[in-house]
């Protein structure tokens, strides 16, 4: 008679305990991590993203043109040559009143920033590059001053100034990427900032 009513005892309790433990663990669950047992109360926060009205952030400046920080970060993300030259590709598009941006996608276009570029021409834009002739530059400074004065005074003196409108003299025989590749390249340099 004992052996029954421990194996009848068992086998009510045994379901009934792990059904508690069961529901006491799903409640811990719901709770976000927070224990019942635990010592430390933690303040609940609604909105917690919402600053407090007499906060300010303050930001103190680098010194740096976001610009140049945008082209350098383009430049050193696809392990350029020209990463070093970004303040000067910044500074010379302002000298020539071009878009800053122009210099480096236009570079990519054409020779992947210069990893595709005939060997020792520092040429990266397929600048007077056509049939077997190749025009080579002495260093990237002389390249970058070059190709962006050319840019300003054959292309954006008549009135060429987006991708679309200089690849009409530029690049005449592409039907369309070429544009599309330096617009592309254009849109990317913007996010950055």
């Amino acid at each position: 008679m004992r052996k029954i009513f421990l194996l009848t005892s068992f086998s009510f309790l045994a379901p009934l305990t792990l059904l508690l433990a069961f529901s006491f663990l799903t409640f811990i669950s719901y709770q976000k991590g927070s224990l019942i047992f635990s010592l430390e109360k933690q303040p609940r926060v609604a909105y917690a993203a919402l600053p407090n009205r007499n906060e300010a952030i303050f930001l103190e400046p680098k010194g740096v043109d976001a610009r140049v920080e945008a082209v350098e970060d383009f430049l050193s993300y696809y392990k350029s040559v020209l990463t070093p030259f970004a303040d000067e590709i910044v500074a010379t598009a302002d000298k020539y009143d071009l878009d800053y941006r122009l210099i480096p996608a236009i570079a990519m276009q054409e020779s992947t920033l210069c990893k595709k570029a005939p060997k020792d021409s520092h040429n990266c834009w397929g600048y007077g590059i056509y049939g077997g002739k190749v025009t080579r530059f002495d260093n990237y400074n002389d390249a970058i001053e070059t190709v962006t004065k050319g840019l300003a005074t054959k292309y954006k003196a008549i009135g060429l100034e987006t991708p679309e409108e200089i690849m009409s003299k530029y690049n005449p025989v592409s039907k369309g990427t070429w544009a599309e590749g330096v617009s592309g390249y254009m849109a990317r340099l913007s996010f950055n900032l």
